[in-house]
């Protein structure tokens, strides 16, 4: 994946920010894109100072004229498209107003197309790429609570489907990563609660994943290697989609 470039959505933190650090170390230049440009520089740093390549984008993915800016920004090819921008929201359904489900949707699926047109529009002239939308095993499955969240990654899953087929003539992969309860700083502390500790419990492994453990399922949808997949759903859940009910 040497002397490939990477554009990562929601880059300022998070997965989308270890995953610009791990596809830098991979020998990759990559572009952080966020609205936070402050954090994404940071970052962007701090991968320049570990020898890689990094430039930072200022990118709203709501707005799709921030989107086409910032493509029109970009001088080069865009190989590799990690689509990670997302907000989780959350709460009752019964308390949740129209513009709470509308930031969800917006930012979690309409942003995702977004970003996926301008990019497919580059890499079909470019003679192909890799697109990664990233949904969740919310996505495959429910809980409660987060009523417009798992329907904004259930429709990822379906749009990434879609975009496939239809790009699949212009040597353009588009698959989808879908993590499960991955162990961050910001839900430690609800994971040492008693019910956060019963939702281990209901985890084939036992465990919460780690960013590590995303790292080789990302490496193979951006690589040649995954050069005959697209359309696939690659789940990371330490079994949790298979647990009984």
């Amino acid at each position: 994946m040497a002397q490939k470039t990477a554009l990562i959505t929601g880059a300022s933190s998070g997965l989308g920010a270890h995953f610009a650090q791990l596809l830098a170390q991979d020998g990759m230049k990559v572009i952080l894109t966020a609205r936070r440009r402050n954090k994404m520089e940071d970052i962007a740093a701090q991968i320049t100072a570990n020898g890689g390549a990094a430039e930072c984008v200022e990118m709203d993915v709501v707005d799709a004229a921030s989107v086409a800016a910032a493509f029109a920004s970009i001088s080069g090819p865009i190989d590799i498209l990690v689509n990670n921008a997302g907000i989780s929201g959350g709460g009752p359904a019964l308390k949740t107003t129209a513009a709470d489900f509308d930031a969800v949707i917006d930012t979690n699926l309409k942003g995702a197309f977004h970003v996926a047109r301008e990019a497919a529009l580059r890499m079909q002239q470019n003679g192909g790429g890799a697109i990664v939308n990233i949904a969740s095993i919310l996505g495959l499955r429910v809980a409660g609570n987060v009523a417009a969240y798992t329907a904004s990654k259930a429709a990822i899953v379906q749009l990434t489907k879609a975009l496939a087929l239809e790009w699949a003539r212009y040597g353009i992969r588009v698959n989808a990563l879908c993590p499960g309860y991955i162990e961050t700083p910001l839900n430690a502390e609800f994971f040492a609660t008693e019910a956060g500790k019963a939702l281990i419990c209901r985890i084939p492994q036992r465990r919460l994943g780690k960013l590590e453990d995303l790292n080789a399922p990302l490496r193979l949808l951006c690589s040649d290697d995954a050069a005959y997949m697209t359309g696939s759903i690659l789940a990371v859940d330490g079994g949790h989609l298979v647990s009984s009910l």
